[in-house]
């Protein structure tokens, strides 16, 4: 073998040596687009995941009432108010009008509790036929407006059909369910809510805050 020959052997060896790190730099690029695309399927399908899990928890827990007025006699009916969520609730307003007025006929303050999956029902009887009159026929609705996991939500209105003459019900039926479930009922300025439990020993100006009328937080519409 000549000297040329083994001088140009060397020459293609030496030439391919320095090749081998662009081939591996090639692919390690290829192998880290293949990683990438792996990992970004990954989190999209962690995410549709958490989605899943989130969507799946807020149905279990978010508050959903039921409302129902029931006709016990010719003058009592009686609001049957169920808890559908497994969360409980602090019954905090019942609202009642008729669909021509747009503003709340009858408001009754309450401070029930109701756990989930339980039913709470008081007679509203003389409340109803004042809304009504003595002679009413057509729609009348309620709403609740409540407490739950430390927000404030409302019902939206639930509907029934009522006949009353002479001052008696008649008849007294569900006529439609809302279209949406509830809402949180947002508050404008610092936030006010009345203690639960309080203290006897407080100082006297603490006392004179307390009574102070509550705000209007009700929103009304159908």
């Amino acid at each position: 073998m000549s000297v040329a020959a083994i001088n140009s052997f060397r020459i293609s060896i030496s030439t391919l040596v320095s090749y081998i790190p662009l081939v591996a730099t090639i692919v390690t690029c290829f192998f880290s687009v293949i990683l990438a695309r792996a990992t970004l399927r990954y989190v999209e399908a962690t995410d549709k995941g958490l989605a899943l899990a989130r969507e799946e928890f807020e149905r279990e827990w978010t508050p959903d009432l039921h409302i129902k007025l029931d006709r016990v006699s010719a003058t009592e009916a009686r609001v049957i108010v169920t808890n559908l969520a497994k969360s409980s609730v602090l019954l905090q307003l019942l609202q009642l009008r008729k669909l021509s007025h747009a503003v709340p006929f009858e408001r009754c303050r309450l401070n029930d509790p109701l756990v989930g999956g339980m039913t709470w029902s008081q007679e509203f009887g003389r409340r109803i036929l004042g809304c009504t009159g003595k002679d009413f026929e057509g729609p009348i609705a309620a709403s609740m407006t409540f407490y739950a996991a430390g927000r404030m939500f409302r019902t939206d209105w639930f509907r029934s059909h009522i006949q009353v003459r002479d001052g008696r019900i008649l008849n007294l039926e569900p006529s439609a369910m809302p279209a949406r479930r509830v809402r949180v009922i947002e508050r404008k300025g610092p936030e006010r809510r009345r203690e639960s439990v309080q203290d006897v020993a407080a100082s006297p100006s603490r006392d004179k805050d307390a009574s102070k009328p509550e705000e209007q937080f009700f929103v009304t519409g159908a």
